[in-house]
């Protein structure tokens, strides 16, 4: 089959590599319908994470169940399903707390399994999902195709984004601050409106992603970063700062300009994977602001977004705003990386 590999920094490439097999009866393979191009496979395409040899990639994917081993009950070959960008098996005790993302018997795709077998990136046309039965989520029904690129943030951003807007404590009638304008801080956009804040700020100097933004519910948009960028969060909240803010990039400018933007007694909420960002504990302790967070933990968070997007209620579909063939990989990771693209969206 072919498959995305970066061999490093910058180089990217489309590859013939193994059919995935059925290795245990807790797997499934599925044959990949949309998978996409995600802002955090950006750094180690810059050369920002270490690239020490060639490697598989891609987390996020849609697909249609191809077959099944022996023990999987929930699905079954020809369902369609969403897969979370780590796999779980939804029954230890940090899953049952409703952190699937540090599940005690998971993982990450594009990497190894328990047993030390790896486990397919996602940018290909197929993948073998380790427990299968905790990992996948079956649609009632073969989705329309429109509905393919809102399904596919299910798998990550649009969860990630959600994941923020809960560890910020978003409450009806707030006003919240969201800190990058990629495709989770956009979702982040759509998960506080629909969390019930009364005024979303989108931080966001790129006239698309601010037509997206206040498509998604953005009440006003701040172009000004760092200090100019407070001081009109400021004014814009008459000197007293966001009650919850989320932070969606994470770099150190885009941390302290977060914090700087929360009021007192409030919690920033943070899923940008950190690079370079430390917490300024004095500022923190001193203002009494919070910070909460981390890898969203998407399986948990599927049974309240999935209805939402199957009956049209949401369409966070709308961060796609390209759509490439798998063979023209390496031009979605140039679009990205040039920000002359969102999000994009490939097609095996």
């Amino acid at each position: 089959m072919d498959a995305t590999v970066l061999h490093a920094p910058g180089d990217i490439r489309l590859e013939q590599v193994p059919d995935p097999q059925i290795l245990r009866p807790t797997d499934a393979v599925v044959k990949v319908a949309a998978t996409c191009v995600c802002g955090s496979d950006l750094w180690p395409y810059r050369g920002i994470s270490r690239v020490s040899r060639p490697r598989r990639i891609g987390h996020e994917f849609i697909g249609v169940v191809e077959e099944i081993g022996g023990e999987v009950t929930s699905v079954r070959p020809g369902d369609f399903v969403i897969t979370p960008f780590l796999w779980s098996d939804n029954t230890c005790a940090h899953c049952a707390a409703g952190m699937q993302s540090v599940c005690a018997n998971g993982g990450g795709f594009g990497g190894k399994d328990r047993n030390g077998d790896f486990v397919d990136g996602c940018q290909g046309e197929f993948v073998r999902v380790p427990l299968a039965d905790g990992t996948l989520v079956a649609t009632p029904e073969q989705p329309d195709e429109a509905l393919l690129p809102s399904l596919l943030t299910l798998t990550d951003v649009l969860a990630t984004g959600w994941h923020a807007a809960v560890s910020a404590r978003v409450q009806p009638g707030s006003t919240v601050v969201v800190v990058g304008d990629g495709a989770v801080g956009l979702c982040g956009v759509l998960s506080a409106s629909l969390q019930g804040a009364e005024r979303v700020i989108a931080m966001s100097r790129h006239a698309d992603r601010q037509a997206v933004a206040t498509e998604f519910g953005a009440t006003d948009i701040v172009a000004e970063r760092g200090d100019e960028g407070v001081a009109r969060v400021m004014e814009l909240t008459d000197g007293v700062g966001a009650d919850a803010v989320l932070e969606c990039v994470g770099t150190k400018e885009s941390m302290d300009q977060a914090l700087a933007s929360a009021r007192p007694g409030s919690t920033v909420g943070f899923v940008g994977v950190p690079h370079g960002a430390e917490p300024p504990m004095g500022q923190m302790f001193s203002r009494n602001v919070g910070l909460a967070g981390g890898v969203a933990p998407v399986r948990g968070y599927l049974a309240d977004l999935l209805p939402r997007v199957l009956d049209g209620q949401i369409n966070p579909g709308r961060v796609f705003d390209s759509v490439l063939p798998l063979s023209q990989v390496a031009d979605a990771y140039r679009a990205m990386d040039e920000r002359t693209a969102i999000k994009v969206m490939l097609r095996p």
